[in-house]
């Protein structure tokens, strides 16, 4: 699955997210991905919920087309503090 296309299923899913996708394991493994999900939408949620918005953004490409998926999320105070 393209990148962009990982990209735009969570961007259009999750309120105001940035999402990043890059290959967890480089280019040659197209199959696992790392995902950077920046959304204030995440506000008050514990991971475990943020990872689920994620996994139901992706719906069955997570298991027909991903292998794996590595996941980060942040508010945008998170991600601003952390930089």
């Amino acid at each position: 699955m393209d990148l962009d296309e990982v990209e735009a299923c969570i961007e259009e899913t999750i309120p105001d997210a940035e999402a990043t996708v890059t290959h967890a394991r480089g280019p040659e493994d197209e199959d696992h991905l790392a995902a950077t999900v920046v959304s204030p939408a995440f506000e008050g949620e514990s991971l475990v919920d943020r990872h689920q918005r994620v996994h139901d953004a992706l719906g069955e490409r997570l298991t027909r087309d991903i292998h794996a998926l590595e996941i980060e999320t942040y508010t945008p105070t998170e991600r601003d503090d952390a930089a």
